[in-house]
């Protein structure tokens, strides 16, 4: 099976890279599956919504020609797996500028003139992981995790149809757990696609994510 790997940080030594190559080598890992990261700042992805963009969005023209590669990318893969810093407690403008685009009309979903709704995307697995500064009982207290998973988990793919295999947030990057989310990275890549399977992933003690 083949997974691909979008990550969202502008510096390639930072841990999102770090958390995403970490996760790509635990999906290689088993010898049986591979990976793609696709490292959309790098790649220069232009994340505003434009006018052609919205003439597709109305089914009056075709898709731009750097969407149709993306969708091509997330066509090829079995499991699609976002890893990203929390930017104001959500996704980083490039990637929210993403899923905008990527995922229009007539691909992602069908949306017909009476309003009646086709999800379009449930043989997809994914994979959402966050990498924020603030410690968990930060976004315990704060209810952050919560909103979160219902803006994104379910706003954006359920809506689609996508399941949801992995969501998960590894926290406290400026205190003692930065390293450990490597660990955590690489148990989460080599689950990616039993968990599918099963509806989860169980950790090892050694990669629990800080309260």
């Amino acid at each position: 099976m083949h997974a691909l790997v979008v990550v969202s940080h502008p510096d390639s030594q930072s841990l999102t890279h770090a958390v995403a190559r970490s996760f790509a080598e635990g999906v290689a890992a088993s010898g049986e599956h591979t990976t793609e990261i696709a490292d959309i700042a790098a790649e220069g992805f232009q994340p505003a919504f434009n006018q052609a963009d919205r003439a597709a969005y109305f089914l009056q023209e075709p898709l731009p020609s750097d969407i149709l590669r993306e969708q091509e990318r997330i066509d090829r893969a079995d499991a699609l797996v976002l890893v990203y810093p929390v930017y104001w407690w959500s996704f980083p403008g490039q990637l929210k500028g993403w899923i905008d685009r990527v995922f229009s009309n007539g691909w992602a979903y069908d949306e017909a003139p009476d309003g009646t709704l086709g999800k379009r995307l449930g043989r997809l697995a994914v994979h959402l992981i966050g990498i924020g500064g603030a410690d968990g009982g930060t976004y315990a207290r704060r209810g952050y995790d919560k909103a979160m998973r219902t803006q994104i988990d379910h706003g954006i793919f359920d809506f689609c149809g996508a399941r949801v295999v992995t969501s998960e947030f590894l926290l406290d990057v400026n205190g003692q757990a930065g390293a450990s989310h490597i660990v955590t990275a690489r148990a989460l890549g080599g689950h990616a696609f039993a968990g599918a399977a099963s509806g989860g992933v169980d950790l090892p003690e050694v990669a629990e994510l800080p309260s």
